[in-house]
């Protein structure tokens, strides 16, 4: 709310006598006035999202989740000694299906900040993505993607880059393409191969490729010939095109978020959605978050600029051509982790980790009205801030909020829960 001016000097006032007369004046001036006289009590609803029973084993860990049809889909990594198995199950008429092997092996990379995703296509059809480790460089690893027409047999894998280096290929977005196929984003440091980290005139590079419904890769195209190492990748597909979100990286290392969009076939130069000026001299492996619904987007991310931890969003609704001004989100005391998810409203549904009064760690959430206005905030769940407890995540189904997490430990065990979208939800700005 605006401030009113302050007028004149300060100066002591004779406190206002209420004689008899003024009373009864005052009484009928209330009694005329629409709700006076009366005090008006606002309940605050509490919103508390219930556990879901997961279908995911003990043990595991790195969930991801999709909807679209009706159904949502959960993905996660699970760890048996050297072996690890990638898998997911479907949620549909209130049941979890049985979970689907995606693929398995020893060679898989698993890692708390650059996980799998799995993914529905236009076409009915699904995708899926996983890293697997090349050579024996630690953080040499290739990206695999797996196509499949019924969720149960999948394709063998294919690799959206063909430099064929032993160098790091990871942090995958990935988004379908309107008459099948899709778009792989991805963070590529070929240029690393054989290279100490740190490496003068050696860059990380945004790439993306596409396959087409026939299953081949299109040329590779690079994005942003120098960006942020270790942060993940955010795309979603727009009524026009697609937008992609990412850490940038100056020469100045100024690491804040930028976007490239695609109109057609053409990607537009890389242009700026945060603009903190953030020097750090590392990566703090905390990237954006994207949804969309049509042309209406939302943007989530998180900074440390001025070195103040903060959470911001904001809208666009051309695409991601042009953004709102950012609005802070979080209340402090932030470790970033964003995810964030477009209401059918048009609204938007923030999660991000936070600590609370006594120290401890929670999934804290909070819807932002299309007019910038925060609701109160909520806790999804406690959890860890730990690098082992991940990142977590949300999405939307038939009137029903879906959250997941990984709950960090030894085993560590992937977490639910859903919350029915409150009805003053239902219309923005309610």
């Amino acid at each position: 709310m605006p401030r009113h001016p302050r007028t004149g000097t300060s100066r002591a006032r004779r406190p206002l006598r209420l004689t008899s007369a003024r009373v009864a004046a005052l009484s009928l001036l209330l009694a005329a006035m629409p709700g006076c006289g009366k005090r008006e009590s606002r309940r605050v609803e509490v919103l508390a999202p219930t556990p879901m029973t997961s279908p995911a084993p003990v043990g595991a860990a790195e969930p991801f989740l999709a909807a679209g049809g009706g159904r949502v889909h959960l993905s996660w990594l699970a760890r048996n000694g050297a072996q690890a198995t990638f898998a997911y199950a479907t949620y549909s008429q209130n049941a979890w299906s049985e979970p689907h092997t995606i693929a398995a092996g020893p060679g898989m990379f698993a890692n708390w900040a650059d996980f799998p995703s799995f993914a529905p296509l236009a076409d009915g059809t699904f995708a899926a993505h996983w890293l697997e480790k090349h050579g024996d460089s630690k953080y040499a690893y290739d990206v695999d993607v797996t196509r499949s027409l019924d969720g149960v047999n999948w394709s063998a894998p294919s690799h959206p880059h063909r430099d064929g280096t032993a160098a790091e290929h990871g942090f995958v977005s990935i988004v379908p393409e309107m008459l099948g196929g899709g778009t792989c984003i991805w963070l590529d440091g070929r240029e690393y191969e054989g290279k100490e980290e740190g490496a003068p005139g050696v860059q990380m590079q945004l790439r993306t490729a596409t396959w087409l419904p026939g299953g081949e890769w299109s040329d590779e195209t690079v994005l942003d010939p120098r960006v942020c190492d270790c942060c993940q990748t955010a795309t979603v597909r727009t009524a026009g095109g697609v937008l992609v979100a990412y850490r940038d990286r100056s020469d100045q290392e100024i690491r804040d978020i930028s976007l490239v969009r695609r109109d057609g076939e053409t990607w537009s130069a890389p242009y700026a959605l945060g603009s903190e000026g953030w020097e750090i001299q590392g990566c703090p492996v905390n990237g954006p978050a994207l949804s969309a619904v049509g042309d209406r987007v939302a943007a989530a991310w998180f900074t440390m600029a001025r070195d103040t931890a903060q959470v911001k969003l904001a809208f666009s609704d051309d695409g991601g051509a042009t953004f709102s001004r950012p609005v802070r989100v979080d209340e402090g005391g932030t470790s970033g982790r964003v995810d964030v998810l477009v209401l059918p409203s048009g609204d938007a549904l923030v999660l991000w980790l936070a600590a609370n009064a006594q120290g401890k760690s929670e999934i804290r959430a909070r819807r932002v009205q299309a007019s910038l206005q925060l609701d109160p905030s909520f806790v999804v769940a406690e959890t860890s801030a730990e690098r082992a407890s991940g990142f977590p995540h949300v999405v939307h189904s038939d009137g029903v909020l879906y959250f997941a997490w990984t709950e960090s430990g030894d085993p560590s065990n992937v977490r639910l829960a859903t919350l029915p979208v409150p009805a003053a939800w239902h219309a923005s700005g309610s």
